[in-house]
């Protein structure tokens, strides 16, 4: 797709719609459910939990900044309450400095887990195919640090999955999921924001109300239906 053409995608909600169809070999199967990577891949994991007809989670991971550096992730904490360490940068940090890291970073992440769920728990990964979604990527590093937490929470088969990402990136990837779906690669990529006309920050408002909807409508889903010519 060349950069001229102009942004494919109206917002996160169409690129989604436009993600799923490509993820049609997932839907309805017992044993998927979709991770959204906040908060900008929930709108999106949002649409491809829809299509397919499974259930929806968001799965929050929090960069473990290098001390001084802190854009260089050192590691990251995930649901679950799973750690990840780069044993290369990370071994030139003092244990306790690694210790107060995780520490600031934990409360930040439940805090936005309390927000986003409230007291429902987390879906259990564990022996599932997780379509892991963003809603797009750069250089993917959250996108592997949640692969590699998932990866400890057992999931049998990961998925990672974005409406637009940089193909290079999308390569470097296969190595470390099981599949790996980019709806589109655009060259020359830049950012992912270039590819969305709307491109708003997602508020946490937002994604804890879309959680609360998927909640909703997979418990109706589950409900069992009644023959109104039952006689009780």
């Amino acid at each position: 797709m060349d950069r001229d053409t102009g942004p494919p995608f109206r917002d996160r909600r169409q690129a989604g719609r436009f993600l799923a169809a490509r993820l049609q070999p997932y839907a309805e199967r017992p044993d998927v459910l979709v991770l959204g990577l906040p908060r900008g891949g929930i709108p999106v994991a949002y649409e491809v939990a829809q299509a397919l007809r499974v259930p929806l989670d968001v799965f929050v991971v929090r960069k473990l900044g290098y001390p001084g550096q802190e854009e260089l992730a050192m590691g990251a904490i995930a649901t679950g309450g799973v750690r990840v360490l780069n044993a290369q940068l990370a071994r030139d940090v003092p244990p306790d400095v690694i210790d107060a890291t995780v520490e600031r970073e934990r409360h930040e992440l439940e805090r936005r887990q309390r927000q986003y769920r409230g007291d429902r728990p987390p879906l259990d990964v564990k022996g599932r195919t997780v379509i892991l979604v963003d809603d797009g990527l750069a250089t993917g590093a959250s996108m592997r640090a949640a692969v590699a937490a998932l990866r400890q929470l057992a999931a049998s088969r990961i998925v990672a999955a974005v409406p637009v990402a940089a193909q290079l990136t999308c390569d470097e990837l296969r190595q470390v999921v099981d599949d790996v779906v980019c709806a589109s690669t655009p060259e020359p990529f830049l950012a992912v924001g270039l590819w969305y006309e709307n491109f708003d920050q997602t508020s946490d408002e937002e994604v804890a109300e879309l959680l609360r909807m998927a909640q909703k409508q997979s418990a109706a889903v589950r409900e069992p239906v009644h023959d109104a010519t039952e006689v009780g």
